[in-house]
Formats: C-alpha cells, structure tokens, sequence
C-alpha cells in the first residue's frame, strides 16, 4: 500500500504537468480557450478540447496505475469517457499507447490537423516523474491493492480551469473562484465496505515562479485505514466560531440558518474539490452543500484525507432524518461502492441529498443542530 500512495501521487503530478502544459503551450492554450462558432471553428473540437483534457488526464492515471498495479486495472474509476468522434465520423478511444509516436497518432486522429497540439500532449503523457519527498519515501503501510478500488477527478472544477483567472483575491483566505480552484483528485476506496482510505490532492496551479512566471504545484494525501491515520498535513487548529464555505448557488434558507452561527460571516468559493480543500486546510471548518450535485470522484479523495485528520464528509440528508427521529449513533459517511438504483449514467454516483464535510465534530453538531431546522431539507 506505500507503494500504491507514491503511485497515486506519482500520477497526480503528471496530470498536473499536462494541466499545467495545455495552459502554457500556445498550440494547446488557443485549443482550450477557443469559442469559435460558425465557419471560424476548427470541424467540432474547439468545443471539445477542454473534455480531452479531461479524459486524457483520466486515461493517463488508469495507466499508469494499471501498469503497476495490474490487480486495480479493471477498478479504477472515472468521471468521463474515453470516446470521441474523430473529424471523418469514426470513433476513437482515447488511451495510452506504446510509444509517443503511437499516443500522437491516435490523438491526431482527434485533434487533425493539429499536429503540434497531438505531438506535446503525447510527449508529456509519456514523460516519466520522479517524486523526491522522503516523508511520501518513508510511509510503511500494510493493506492489499486488491481490496482497493479508485476514484478519479482529472480537473476538478473544470469551468475555472478554462476560465483561466489567475489573480482572484482571496477572501479571508478562501479565493472565490479562479484557476487555483482547478485540482487533480485521486482516491482510493475499500471495495468491499466503500470507505475511503487513501487520498491525494494535487493542486496544479498553486503558486507562480517569481522569476520565470510559470505555474508550481503542490499536493496533499492522507491515510485512513483501520487505526493508521498519516496525512502530509496536520490537522487544523480549532477556531471558536465555525467558517462555513459554500457555492454562491447553496439555498437562501441554508445560507439563513448557517450565517448568524458563523458570527455573520459566510465564505464562498467554486469547485466542491476546492472547498473540501479549504476545510482540509483549515482556511473553513464546514463544507455545507444541500444539493446532489457532487459525486463520487469529487469527494473520495478529499474525504481519505478527512478521516486521516479526523473528521469526514457527512451524507447530510440521512443525518438530518436521523437526527429528527431521534436515532442513536454517529450520522452517517458518504460511501464510494453503490451506485444508485434504477439510474443511469453519472447520475448513479451523485452524492444525492447533499454532504457536510468537517474535521471538528463540535463544529459538525452545531451544524446539523441548525441545519435541522429548515424546512423540507
């Protein structure tokens, strides 16, 4: 399982490499930006090159993890699919071939006729990292590949990646919004109780190079399993008056319960990956979101590196019923192995009735006390 983590941080600094590339590089950039219509678009893809991002981010991560863990090949979990329609009507799968030569060919077949686009993708899909972190180095961990499963977010909070702001000011230490809300989420996942256990946050636009101007990363994991508790982080200090963040899209009536138990304060943000990051950082205490509108990549993760610091992501829905009914026992944790009943595609991963993620429980109970009290929630 060390082995397993250094590979999961190994591949989350590749994504970021090439997140960071499709923004640096001009052939790449000019694809991601591009909203050409009519005859000044490039065939369908100037729309689409912000998915194979995405996908090619995706399918990089699968194989590099599948190649050194062969028993997690057919477990390894993504948000998109690895389908695209070439410009002459044929499908291509999108994946990671023998050579570079070969990669670029297949994402030429896509990209056609942007062959300098194909050419530095391809190059950086194949480019080895080398990880010097001799805290990562040091981790003995003892728990079977094979009893994991993974859960991947290529580019968490996507809009904000092709948005590109990049001098968003925070706001008490939370950024509203930008590109430093674009993340790589990689999480591992019992496959037999659902509960998360390994979790890596990489985020690829963490900081600029003072002299060179370019984009520097960092990443944050955690562990979780049985009484291991190891994280790259300490957990955050105690703070009297709970900081709760939220999607400026959270209901009124939540945003009216939780703003005088904040002191009159609440923070905002985007991305679901980016505010389960703030409470992990203790920039908040509380990650509220009322809606199903998450799902099981954005949060397997994040939730790893929670346990591992103490706390966890809520299934806010079924606290608040039991709450009501006055059962006995801890509310209950999001899960990452079941799908929903009867529903199709991405839908049947949603984290439906909303989440409360947190590291202090004092700050989770006054929480659901207040949250309780709202109407049809």
């Amino acid at each position: 399982m060390a082995g397993l983590l250094q590979a999961l941080v190994g591949a989350s600094e590749k994504a970021a490499a090439i997140a960071r590339l499709c923004r640096r590089e001009q052939p790449l950039f000019q694809l991601l930006v591009a909203e050409k219509t009519g005859p000044d678009r490039n065939r369908r893809f100037l729309q689409d090159f912000k998915t194979l991002a995405d996908v090619l981010i995706q399918e990089v991560i699968k194989h590099d993890l599948g190649k050194e863990f062969p028993e997690l090949l057919d477990h390894i979990h993504g948000e998109e699919s690895n389908e695209f329609r070439s410009p002459e009507g044929e499908m291509v799968t999108v994946r990671v071939c023998a050579t570079p030569g070969d990669t670029a060919a297949l994402l030429l077949a896509v990209l056609a006729p942007e062959r300098e686009a194909a050419e530095l993708l391809a190059d950086a899909v194949h480019r080895d990292v080398a990880l010097a972190d001799a805290a990562l180095a040091g981790v003995e961990l003892s728990i079977l590949p094979q009893d994991l499963a993974i859960w991947i977010d290529p580019i968490d909070s996507t809009n904000e990646y092709i948005r590109g702001c990049e001098d968003v000011a925070p706001i008490d230490g939370v950024a509203p919004a930008g590109l430093c809300s674009a993340l790589v989420l990689i999480g591992a996942y019992d496959r037999h109780t659902g509960c998360p256990v390994l979790g890596v946050i990489n985020e690829p636009f963490f900081r600029r190079d003072p002299v060179t101007r370019r984009w520097q990363g960092q990443y944050h994991w955690g562990v979780a399993y049985g009484d291991t508790r190891l994280s790259s982080l300490s957990p955050p200090g105690p703070s009297p008056v709970p900081r709760v963040v939220l999607s400026r899209a959270e209901a009124p009536a939540v945003r009216a319960v939780l703003e005088p138990l904040c002191g009159g304060r609440l923070l905002f943000a985007a991305g679901a990956g980016y505010k389960l990051l703030c409470v992990i950082l203790g920039l908040a205490d509380i990650y509220v979101l009322s809606e199903g509108s998450t799902f099981a990549w954005d949060a397997c993760a994040p939730h790893a590196i929670l346990r591992a610091l103490g706390g966890g992501i809520v299934a806010l829905a079924e606290a608040l019923r039991m709450r009501r009914a006055q059962s006995a026992g801890t509310p209950p944790e999001l899960v990452y192995n079941r799908p929903i009943d009867r529903v199709d595609g991405a839908e049947r991963w949603a984290n439906r009735g909303g989440l409360v993620a947190y590291v202090d429980p004092q700050h989770l109970e006054a929480v659901l006390a207040a949250l309780a009290t709202v109407p049809g929630l």
